[in-house]
């Protein structure tokens, strides 16, 4: 089924914009060519694997820009992995070519909302399953990278080397938010998920 997250956002319209299909899509930052070059991720740290991000972004700001706006799981890493950040506008994310998704204590809400933006979405490797992710295609709408970001620094040195080639994966990731993940989509899934479960009375 979609995420309560992505559900909420649909029902609620224009109630969160800064978590809205329609209002991301329409604010997705200056054009591919303007974009500035270091991937950005920011979240909380429930995952072992968001702290290996922040640990590589202070290796490499220049390259990553990770930084936790949150402390709950971790709290006696704090003073390894903080300073905490204020949370930024979700729309600002789209300044960036590169957004790491990478999963929390389930799959990342945030996918979607990434995908329909103008920039290059790279995905972790996940244990994890939405109710998109079968029609979802690595290399096509997104860059995929191990479970224990072992080579994300290759394929984000990738994405550098092969920028019309990242351009173009940005852009179908979008065209695949578009055509499968706006409101109306949510509201024909729900349909059919509860036509199919009907008939198993």
């Amino acid at each position: 089924m979609p995420t309560y997250d992505l559900t909420d956002s649909v029902l609620e319209t224009m109630g969160r914009v800064s978590l809205d299909m329609m209002s991301v899509q329409a604010n997705t930052g200056p054009p591919w060519e303007e974009k500035n070059t270091t991937a950005i991720w920011r979240g909380r740290d429930s995952r072992k694997e968001r702290l290996e991000l922040v640990k590589m972004s202070r290796k490499f700001p220049e390259i990553i820009d990770a930084a936790f706006t949150n402390f709950f799981f971790f709290k006696h890493d704090e003073s390894l992995y903080g300073p905490i950040v204020k949370h930024i506008s979700f729309f600002d994310f789209f300044k960036s070519k590169y957004q790491i998704n990478i999963d929390g204590t389930v799959a990342a809400y945030r996918l979607p909302y990434l995908l329909v933006g103008n920039s290059l979405v790279l995905k972790q490797d996940s244990i994890y399953y939405e109710h998109f992710y079968n029609e979802l295609q690595p290399w096509k709408h997104f860059v995929p990278f191990k479970n224990d970001l072992s080579d994300l620094m290759e394929k984000l040195q990738w994405a550098k080397d092969h920028d019309e080639e990242a351009k173009n994966i940005a852009k179908a990731g979008q065209e695949f938010a578009r055509n499968a993940l706006m409101g109306d989509h949510i509201f024909c899934y729900y349909f059919k998920l509860f036509q199919e479960y009907a008939n198993y009375k």
